[in-house]
């Protein structure tokens, strides 16, 4: 017996209990709003996509090709739109998230407008958003399976019992447009008390994967700029712990934590670690410092700073800033330390942020972390700050001249130039591109790739061509050839937007309360009738 079958005959027993004022309640229609609001709460959400990431962890652990995918996405229509294609077009949302970035929060989702990477919008507009994704892939649920509810009734009415059967079928085996949601809570906003206090208004709203990063919350840069500060790894870990903490109240036992590491593009510190004895965890962080030994008090001028490190006395170099430098070089170093350190203390999965999209780099890396911690994961940004089509023919170009090939066509310098778009260089970095995914998940200990911005591109790349031709010559047809007659053709969803928005299932509701009173959107002089 299905879900739908078991709550109509609970909701006719209950119906029959209270007498004749229940008389105009339709058990059927009562248990189809039920089934089109599966997830009642954000809580329900979290522990039903944190199950969702822990199975495809251990999947990816038995099989590397398993890796998982998502696409950062800023407002809940974008997420929804996303998932339906995903529907569409592969029939599963298996191994397919959501991100939501904390760039295009800063950039498109503060009330002070647009703002930079910096964490300076509002912190709370991170939880909203997670709400308001999760509200519209709910809303791709009830508006799909209205769809078929509707088509249930045609058949019955037609007398057309195998296709009542199928119908019926769709309905008891939906897949639900609910996937995880990997969510960026920058640096924690504040100290691990604000950590907290906002990670639980974001698992509340449905999150069920955390990442945070190990940069001074109030210095945070994004992480392909310049200028970012790291923290001492006893700061970083307490906010892990504060995460973790969060998770354990909500009950989202097995929540996930992506801990972030800046460490390969930051060469500064705001804070000298903690220390107590040689070799802990606060004495290899001031190791990396930058400084010069000092020999004597002579060294030693007016508000210099000296600690003890490797085995000497040193003067740590301080900069205008009162920051502190650390040493040229030894970016990868605390790179592997920090992310040993966060998966022994509590992380899950790793995020190492990079200044180019380099399998070998990448490996290299985690093939050290893979020494202390054998299953160790990472999460990758397969960012649109990196010029993905420079970067890679720059390492054909590369290997082809360690190989002793001749390279003397090409100018590596300028090879994005659109001369080179159809050399052989060209074709072999678009398949390195092509296969980026797939080889760093099988070479490199990347479970899942995400492209941070991507739909902040995509709607600035649409709306730029549409803007150019409907305002120019082609008028009317700069829309309709460049939108709505590839909607049609393509089988966009929205193409019926008033369905989209949610009418269809208005009239639904308005049948169930009102029966043959109700006054519904959908009839003949529905406009929407024109898409089929």
């Amino acid at each position: 017996m299905s879900t739908l079958t078991k709550d109509i005959d609970a909701i006719a027993t209950l119906k029959g209990a209270q007498g004749a004022a229940w008389d105009a309640i339709n058990p059927e229609y009562a248990a189809r709003m039920r089934a089109q609001n599966k997830f009642k709460t954000g809580l329900d959400i979290a522990k039903y996509t944190a199950a969702i990431m822990r199975k495809d962890m251990e999947r990816y652990d038995n099989d590397p090709s398993q890796y998982t995918q998502s696409l950062g996405c800023w407002h809940g229509f974008i997420g929804q739109q996303k998932l339906i294609s995903i529907k569409k077009h592969f029939n599963s949302t298996d191994r397919r998230y959501l991100y939501l970035s904390g760039w295009m929060v800063a950039a498109l989702r503060s009330e002070f407008g647009p703002l930079p990477d910096q964490s300076m919008h509002e912190k709370t507009s991170v939880a909203s958003l997670i709400e308001e994704l999760y509200t519209f892939l709910r809303q791709a649920d009830a508006r799909e399976l209205g769809g078929l509810f509707r088509e249930l009734d045609a058949a019955r009415k037609a007398g057309d019992a195998a296709k009542e059967a199928d119908v019926q079928s769709k309905i008891d085996n939906h897949q639900t447009h609910i996937v995880p949601i990997i969510a960026d809570i920058d640096a924690g906003f504040g100290n691990e008390e604000a950590t907290y206090l906002l990670a639980k208004k974001m698992i509340e709203a449905g999150a069920c994967c955390i990442q945070i990063e190990n940069q001074v919350s109030d210095e945070k840069q994004c992480g392909h700029q310049d200028g970012k500060v790291t923290v001492p790894h006893e700061d970083f870990l307490s906010k892990i712990r504060a995460v973790r903490y969060a998770f354990l109240e909500l009950g989202v036992d097995d929540g996930v934590i992506v801990a972030r590491t800046d460490s390969l593009g930051a060469g500064l510190t705001k804070q000298i670690a903690v220390t107590n004895e040689p070799g802990d965890l606060g004495d290899q962080y001031n190791s990396f410092l930058d400084g010069d030994v000092v020999n004597g008090p002579d060294d030693i001028a007016n508000g210099d700073v000296v600690i003890k490190a490797n085995g000497q006395l040193l003067k740590p170099k301080r900069l205008p800033s009162n920051l502190f430098q650390f040493r040229a070089g030894t970016g990868e170093d605390r790179v592997v330390l920090d992310c040993i350190t966060s998966l022994q203390n509590g992380a899950d999965l790793l995020w190492i942020e990079t200044e180019k999209p380099h399998v070998g780099q990448i490996a290299g890396m985690v093939n050290r972390i893979r020494e202390v911690v054998p299953n160790a994961k990472l999460v990758y940004n397969n960012s649109p700050s990196f010029n993905w089509t420079l970067n890679f023919r720059q390492q054909v170009f590369d290997a082809m001249a360690e190989a002793g090939q001749d390279v003397s066509a090409y100018d590596r310098a300028n090879l994005m130039s659109a001369e080179y778009d159809a050399t052989e260089l060209a074709t072999q970095a678009d398949e390195k591109i092509r296969t980026f995914q797939a080889d760093a998940a099988r070479e490199a200990g990347i479970f899942h790739h995400l492209i941070t911005l991507p739909t902040y591109h995509t709607a600035a790349l649409s709306t730029d061509n549409l803007a150019k031709e409907y305002f120019g010559d082609q008028g009317m047809l700069g829309y309709v050839a460049g939108v709505q007659r590839k909607e049609i053709r393509q089988g966009i969803a929205c193409v019926k937007h008033q369905n989209m928005a949610g009418s269809d299932m208005g009239d639904d509701h308005k049948e169930y309360f009102s029966g043959d009173a109700a006054l519904k959107a959908a009839g003949e002089d529905n406009t929407m009738n024109q898409f089929g």
